[in-house]
């Protein structure tokens, strides 16, 4: 049996007396794509601070790799979050090598590493530019090259591709592919549905802390008798108004 990258158990998280997650459960596995789907404020980031150890659970475990992150193992996990967190001031090759150096490469590993993955989303002519002079999509570019030094086991991706074209949106989802056939356990967040069915093996749609549907892609449409994973989103997020026309 498959052991899972990410485990998450009975979590529940309840900060200044409001219950923000209620007894969650689930796992991501190598080499998935897990798309991680809910509305603003459903639960989501409060999720993945808590996974990272931002956030401490009030109740359950999560774990990645059999195990709470800490300092020592933050390099196992990519992150890019939905806020983006460049230093305007440096240059583009200086400021991924400062990443592979702070998840533990060694200088030059880290500069043939981050020269490459420059090349692969042809932004070898920026190398030597500073981050503020970049495009926003360039930097998207160079934010996702950040979160992939070192070969991380977790890759968390928040909105990846938003602000981006549709030639770049290709590039980010085809290199998520190459990630996945390397083994890379993706946990996907987005808001475009498209994505999700292009993408995902497995899916949770959190609603108010809670999950609301789990699993593969083609159980859960099975389950909601649907086609679409869109009309699954929309049917769970207009319960809510449903009740209250009651």
């Amino acid at each position: 049996m498959t052991k899972p990258i990410v485990s998450v158990k009975d979590f529940s998280l309840t900060i200044a007396g409001k219950k923000i997650v209620k007894q969650l459960d689930f796992e991501v596995l190598p080499g998935e794509v897990f798309a991680f789907l809910g509305s603003n404020g459903s639960g989501k980031t409060s999720t993945i601070r808590s996974l990272l150890g931002i956030y401490q659970a009030t109740t359950g475990e999560l774990h990645i790799d059999g195990q709470k992150l800490t300092p020592e193992t933050a390099s196992r996990v990519g992150y890019l979050p939905e806020e983006r967190g460049l230093y305007a001031r440096a240059k583009v090759l200086d400021t991924m090598i400062y990443f592979g150096e702070l998840k533990g490469m060694k200088r030059q590993d880290a500069k043939r590493e981050a020269i490459a993955f420059l090349e692969r989303v042809e932004l070898s002519d920026k190398a030597n530019v500073k981050i503020k002079k970049l495009s926003g999509g360039q930097q998207q570019k160079v934010q996702l090259g950040v979160a992939v030094m070192g070969d991380p086991k977790l890759l968390i991706l928040d909105e990846p591709t938003k602000g981006l074209d549709p030639v770049n949106r290709k590039l980010l989802l085809d290199i998520v592919d190459e990630l996945q056939q390397k083994g890379v356990a993706v946990i996907y967040i987005t808001h475009l549905m498209e994505e999700v069915e292009r993408l995902a093996d497995r899916l949770l749609v959190l609603k108010d802390g809670k999950a609301r549907a789990y699993g593969t892609v083609a159980k859960v449409k099975k389950e909601f008798n649907s086609k679409s994973i869109e009309d699954i989103f929309v049917s769970i997020y207009n319960e809510k108004s449903a009740e209250a026309a009651k």
